[in-house]
């Protein structure tokens, strides 16, 4: 439970305003499915209310520019680029004014006003915090008034939108292969071919990749392979994009002499605690790549990219009922809304074992990486 209670004058003090999930132990909700909950009040004494209205929101904001990380105020300079696409709106009354009166009167003590609603079946894309931009839901119940300010309490809404990597397209198995001749006209000294596979394009967060690659060496140089996986963070905005880039895993093999071969029978990268995949907002869009390179001193590197689908995991087989009822308290402190820090929903399987999953954040760590801005295009 957990509101901002505010002194209520002459119409009566409100002790504390609170909302609650009916589930605190769910870690997230989708498309389709039921919220419900209660608005809890204590009153103090007698209060005089218009009403008690509840609100969910649910939308996808992209932007940049001067005023980007802040509301444009009356007279303040927009943003230089700018979307946003909403997802869920909706309002239910709990309290009402009895028929041919202002107000209501709520008696002293404690009070529960249930609610429910149902998300909309269509795609909810999953909750996220970017540099440019985020995907937020959240439920806020309003306590209406007389004479003095209204009163609120807001909850965040952790939503995930799932992928199912055991479809067709995520089972397939991908191959690529290069070769690159080391030097330049009669200075060549040979090429280096590298060769890579992995089983699948589809994970889920937490999972170890496989990687299968054949590395020759036919230069002078001794040159060393390296794997990565990559993040790419694409924001839409008047109709140009910012990318964001960066690593978020990596690994190295041994040096490689010249005229030598190095085979790669399975080497692991797991994939860290990170924003699943989000392919389906038209405005913001998170992928993900293995780049399995090899670095040649004096020369360009040679890598080899291939694509990667990360799902969340399923938060019910990672933690059992029975160790979740041991370790989290009936009524958990909902996360702080208001604050900008947020963290990862589904942390990682050891890290968080006891905890249901905050809500995903990917500001850039590295502020220094590639970045690009240009007029674009952007299609799903």
């Amino acid at each position: 439970m957990g509101g901002d209670a505010g002194a209520g004058g002459p119409r009566g003090r409100v002790k504390s305003l609170g909302l609650v999930f009916e589930d605190e132990s769910k870690g997230c909700y989708s498309s389709g499915e039921t919220v419900a909950g209660h608005v809890l009040l204590e009153a103090a004494e007698p209060v005089a209310l218009r009403g008690l209205r509840l609100e969910a929101h649910g939308r996808a904001t992209s932007a940049w520019g001067p005023s980007a990380g802040a509301r444009v105020c009356m007279g303040g300079r927009a943003p230089a680029a700018s979307s946003e696409v909403e997802y869920l709106n909706l309002r239910l009354r709990l309290l009402e004014a009895p028929a041919g009166e202002d107000v209501a009167l709520l008696q002293p003590g404690k009070h529960e006003f249930p609610f429910r609603f149902q998300l909309p079946s269509g795609p909810l894309p999953t909750s996220f915090t970017g540099k440019y931009g985020s995907i937020q839901y959240c439920v806020r119940a309003v306590l209406e008034r007389p004479q003095v300010p209204d009163q609120s309490v807001r909850r965040e809404l952790p939503v995930v939108s799932h992928v199912d990597v055991n479809t067709p397209p995520l089972l397939t198995p991908m191959l690529k292969t290069q070769e690159k001749m080391i030097g330049c006209w009669i200075f060549t000294s040979g090429p280096v071919s590298l060769s890579v596979k992995i089983e699948r394009k589809g994970y889920c967060n937490g999972e170890a990749i496989p990687i299968y690659a054949e590395i020759e060496n036919c230069s002078s140089r001794l040159v060393v392979p390296k794997a990565a996986i990559f993040q790419t963070q694409t924001y839409l905005a008047s109709g140009k994009t910012k990318t964001v880039r960066h690593m978020v895993a990596n690994v190295r093999g041994n040096h490689i002499g010249s005229g030598t071969t190095d085979t790669w029978n399975g080497k692991m990268l797991k994939i860290p605690p990170v924003t699943p995949s989000i392919l389906d907002c038209c405005i913001i869009r998170v992928d993900y790549s293995l780049a399995v390179y090899i670095h040649i001193p004096g020369a360009k590197k040679l890598t080899q990219e291939l694509p990667l689908v990360i799902a969340p995991p399923n938060y019910a087989d990672v933690v059992s009922e029975e160790e979740f009822s041991r370790h989290v308290p009936p009524y958990p402190q909902p996360p702080d809304c208001e604050g900008e820090a947020c963290y990862s929903m589904f942390a990682c399987i050891q890290e968080f074992r006891f905890q249901p999953p905050p809500l995903y954040s990917e500001v850039d760590p590295h502020p220094s990486d590639a970045e690009e801005t240009q007029p674009v295009s952007f299609i799903l």
